[in-house]
């Protein structure tokens, strides 16, 4: 009997064997063949997948965002007070345990690839357009302190995730989670009244 493959967790394992070649071996050892050998796949077989070495990086890149997408809909939808589930949603895109430092790593590495290769337009994560729907649903529920200018806050809190998410790679020993929990809740406290 035939073996039935499932095409589309074929496809997420190659990209999760895409991580883990350029956690272990940075972007230049980020070959085809490495991912192959990673995956446990043939260089046919990959190539079954992905035709090209691109089209392969920005489907691990875009799975990164997805996963990210999919845990902060999740801490949507439970049953919490409001700054928590804020909190959550933040702390879902600054490295603050394994998942989430693989995955800035990850990121950082795909980002300056693409910038090199002068394809700015898979370097879009997402964020500066989660944050304003964030801060929009914020506004509605009427959380949003009245003076606050949503369009800088926007930019304001987008910055402050990614100094957050590039320091914490640069220096885990200083901003531990705790510490970025404390950060991000005295921000949200400094735009948002509960």
């Amino acid at each position: 009997m035939p073996k039935i493959v499932d095409h589309d967790n074929r496809k997420k394992a190659i990209a999760e064997a895409t991580w883990q070649v350029i956690l272990e071996q940075g972007m230049k050892g980020a070959t085809v063949r490495n991912i192959a050998r990673k995956a446990g796949l043939s260089l046919g077989a990959l190539r079954h997948y992905f035709s090209t070495q691109e089209e392969l990086l920005i489907y691990a890149m875009d799975l990164v965002k997805e996963r990210v997408a999919e845990r902060v809909e999740k801490i949507a939808l439970k049953n919490l007070p409001p700054k928590e589930v804020v909190l959550q949603m933040l702390l879902e895109i600054v490295p603050t345990n394994e998942t989430t430092r693989a995955e800035m790593e990850v990121w950082l590495e795909f980002v300056l690839y693409f910038r090199n290769k002068g394809n700015r337009e898979s370097q879009n994560d997402g964020i500066l357009e989660g944050i304003q729907k964030l801060l929009d649903s914020l506004d509605r529920a009427q959380f949003l302190k009245k003076e606050i200018d949503k369009d800088l806050e926007t930019e304001r809190l987008c910055a402050l995730i990614d100094g957050l998410a590039i320091h914490t790679i640069l220096n885990p020993e200083r901003l531990t989670k705790e510490r970025i929990i404390s950060i991000l809740a005295h921000h949200i406290d400094e735009i948002c009244h509960f």
